[in-house]
């Protein structure tokens, strides 16, 4: 049985490593489930969802000139559905859409910021020169 990529076939764990895991495949071969490609979940360690003798279902994935196979399991599986999304929701970034109706214009809050830093540099002004005896004073004694 020759071994092409797209095909699915049989085979038996050999080793496993932290990378991966190497499957026997028919005619001797061997090749290489990556981590990556052992489960469609986070998977920490091999180990965890294959152990040595275990005979599974591959999909090669890739033959390079070497003659190293690459193989999944992963892509054998059924797509699970996406999870349902919870009630609650997190604000995304593009949100703001619907604020944007109800928000002031640019020119409504640059004015408004203005107004705020005029008055907060004036009371700036008035405090300091309260506190050093300021020119106002030094003008009224003329």
């Amino acid at each position: 049985m020759s071994i092409e990529i797209g095909s699915v076939v049989e085979g038996v764990v050999t080793g496993i490593t932290n990378f991966g895991a190497f499957v026997e495949l028919p005619g001797g071969k061997v090749g290489l489930i990556h981590i990556s490609e052992v489960a469609d979940v986070y998977v920490r360690d091999v180990k965890d969802f294959l152990k040595e003798r275990d005979t599974v279902k591959v999909k090669v994935l890739s033959i390079d000139e070497r003659g190293k196979i690459g193989l999944s399991i992963k892509q054998l599986q059924a797509p699970k559905a996406a999870p349902a999304q919870p009630s609650y929701r997190r604000p995304h970034a593009n949100d703001n859409r619907r604020q944007r109706f109800n928000a002031p214009s640019f020119e409504d809050k640059l004015t408004k910021f203005l107004k705020d830093s005029d008055e907060r540099l004036s009371d700036l002004k008035r405090n300091t020169e309260s506190k050093r005896g300021g020119r106002g004073a030094a003008r009224r004694a003329e």
